[in-house]
């Protein structure tokens, strides 16, 4: 059996170091689509080192991404083939800011193991903390695609109720070409999002983006349209990946804001409205 369950959820915690500065905080912000107009003041937010905000959902790729996703699947008890894996959900909770420059310890651990009968959800949790203290705490949920059937727990729903009401807001946001090609460059190496020969195996047509690239797309959105630019306003983000985008289609973001916090529901433009992201949401102060 590829999945020992018994032997994953009791391994022991992993620790490791981190560091990221303010070019790879630019890098990032570029992968998910800032800086265009490349003068507006609200882009150099992102792209210009002597006024830099950090997205939080950098947090993501801080480090050059580990522990992420791959990471996760090296684990005691984990063996599973890297074409059948999907990243099924992401939740950061902010705990301070991020600064532009740092460095950080990082604790890892299976926060838990479901299974859903044909597939398994693995939840790999990770808290960052620096001198002064934690700064976030991030579970990724990953879509293990034949890896059910091991007799688990089938876990807790995630699913949040629906809205019945219009959005607040309606964006587009167009995705280049090139975008997975610039956005892996912040460490997520998975051939998914690269290699048509490795994403047909997979049972893709061609490359797609990263479900992390999107979800960054997002979050900006969501700060510059109802957070008035205001990174540091996050307290913590949550969706689920509910479907596939590819390099060049067009995102349809729709917001609702609410006491509290904004909802989103993310969509292809190209594919009759294809959902992309469900279930989201960005807690705010």
């Amino acid at each position: 059996m590829p999945i020992d369950a018994a032997k994953a959820l009791a391994a022991e915690p992993r620790t490791g170091e981190i560091t990221w500065d303010s070019k790879d905080v630019q890098l990032y912000h570029l992968g998910i689509g800032a800086g265009l107009p490349a003068t507006d003041p609200g882009e150099l937010r992102y792209t210009l080192e002597s006024r830099l905000h950090v997205l939080p959902s950098f947090a993501t790729v801080a480090g050059a991404g580990a522990p992420g996703v791959i990471s996760g699947l090296s684990l005691p008890g984990i063996e599973v083939d890297l074409a059948r894996v999907l990243h099924g959900g992401q939740t950061l909770v902010l705990h301070r800011p991020i600064p532009a420059k740092g460095g950080a310890k990082t604790t890892s651990r299976i926060g838990g193991l479901y299974d859903k009968g044909k597939a398994a959800i693995l939840v790999l949790r990770t808290e960052v903390a620096d001198s002064d203290g934690p700064l976030w705490t991030s579970d990724s949920q990953i879509f293990l695609r034949g890896e059910g059937g091991f007799g688990g727990d089938r876990g807790p729903s995630t699913r949040l109720e629906p809205l019945t009401a219009e959005p607040d807001h309606v964006l587009e946001r167009r995705i280049r070409e090139d975008q997975a090609l610039l956005y892996r460059l912040s460490g997520d190496w998975n051939p998914l999002h690269a290699d048509p020969d490795f994403a047909r195996l997979a049972g893709f047509e061609q490359p797609i983006l990263h479900g992390l690239c999107t979800y960054g797309m997002t979050l900006k959105a969501v700060v510059d349209t109802l957070l008035d630019g205001d990174v540091t306003r996050v307290r913590s983000y949550s969706t689920r990946f509910a479907g596939v985008v590819f390099p060049g289609e067009t995102l349809r973001i729709r917001l609702w804001r609410q006491e509290g916090s904004v909802r989103a529901a993310v969509s292809t433009v190209e594919r009759d409205d294809a959902p992309v992201l469900a279930d989201t949401i960005v807690e705010h102060s």
